[in-house]
């Protein structure tokens, strides 16, 4: 689970249910990053009120600042916040697994076939 959430309003008041959802759908994300950088990732997530009528519609962004220099970002508007989190946690998924797939170096295939053999 990732500690270090940041959650902010911007001509939004954050409420405690709507933080709890926040913290649980993008605390579990660290379940795709690689082991190293797991412990020492700050996440920023900003709400902020868009449109001419209050409460019209919301813009969500979430900032991931993994060690190493590397920030991980989305954003995306919605009409619900709740539902505008899970848009973002699905994008942030998706920008994850490739930074993983970046970083991690890849196995090699192997010849199993000469593990198993006996040698002479």
């Amino acid at each position: 689970m990732i500690e270090k959430i940041e959650i902010s309003g911007n001509g939004y008041k954050v409420e405690e249910p709507f933080r709890k959802y926040a913290e649980k759908r993008i605390g579990k994300l660290d379940k795709y990053l690689p082991r190293g950088s797991k412990k020492d990732i700050v996440t920023k997530i900003v709400v902020a009120e868009i449109g001419k009528n209050k409460g019209e519609k919301y813009e969500i962004s979430v900032a991931m600042d993994i060690p190493g220099g590397k920030v991980i970002a989305a954003k995306d508007e919605c009409s619900n916040v709740f539902a505008g989190i899970d848009l973002v946690e699905a994008k942030l998924t998706g920008q994850i697994r490739r930074y993983k797939l970046e970083t991690q170096p890849h196995r090699q295939k192997r010849n199993w076939r000469k593990l198993f053999l006996k040698r002479k």
